[in-house]
């Protein structure tokens, strides 16, 4: 299974990304450009599965990279929510209710114990004596994502009082950077459902004495390649 944990402090690149969507071909996409980055690790924030038409694919391409990953919304609800507690009212629901039952089939019970043994979040020690927590959401709210345009009062309330120095989130699948109190938020954005669409959005972050460096970056992928 993905890795839930980090160990050494890191001094080499790391990938980051999140919201991959059972998107195979935006994963590939992505795997093959940090592939060319020589990154010691691969760190996913979540909301695996859930949306595209290989779940399970996307599953062991993960665990072969030996991505290290948090749970997301989507994550947690395909393990743990009975679908017979799902009415759907409209046609988006329905629809919705049918991608959630065929990717819980796709998958499997044992993946589904996985994905709801996940972590919350991952902290990532580096080098430099910096830190890094991989949430989906926030720190201080799992399920509650940071947004490119919240007020920084509201950024501060779901950081809480966590003593990470950079904080990477996904859950908007906007890609953005902002510079809270002392605190760097970093919104890795989407692989599998990217609002511009076509495009799957990473992260490089690189441990230096003088500086971690983060660069964000895009790959297209399928018909926009």
């Amino acid at each position: 299974m993905p890795r839930p944990l980090a160990h050494a402090p890191v001094s080499a690149p790391i990938a980051l990304f999140a919201d991959v969507h059972g998107n195979l071909e935006a994963l590939e996409a992505v795997l093959a450009e940090v592939g060319q980055r020589g990154v010691s690790g691969i760190y996913v924030a979540g909301d695996l599965l859930f949306g595209g038409q290989e779940p399970l694919a996307v599953w062991k391409r993960l665990v072969e990279v030996k991505a290290r990953c948090v749970r997301g919304a989507s994550d947690l609800a395909l393990a743990t929510l009975d679908p017979s507690r799902l009415v759907p009212k409209t046609d988006l629901e329905r629809q919705r209710r049918e991608t959630f039952l065929r990717t819980r089939e796709a998958v499997g019970e044992l993946v589904l114990r996985y994905l709801e043994r996940l972590p919350d979040a991952l902290r990532v020690p580096m080098v430099d004596g910096r830190e890094i927590v991989v949430v989906h959401g926030s720190p201080a709210a799992p399920t509650l994502e940071i947004g490119h345009d919240m007020p920084d009062e509201e950024v501060l309330a779901l950081i809480g009082d966590d003593p990470a120095d950079i904080v990477a989130c996904g859950g908007s699948h906007v890609a953005f950077q902002r510079a809270v109190s002392e605190v760097r938020v970093l919104g890795l954005g989407s692989v599998g459902e990217s609002p511009e669409g076509g495009v799957a959005h990473y992260a490089i972050v690189t441990p230096r004495l003088d500086g971690t460096l983060v660069e964000q970056s895009w790959v297209r992928f399928g018909a926009h390649a």
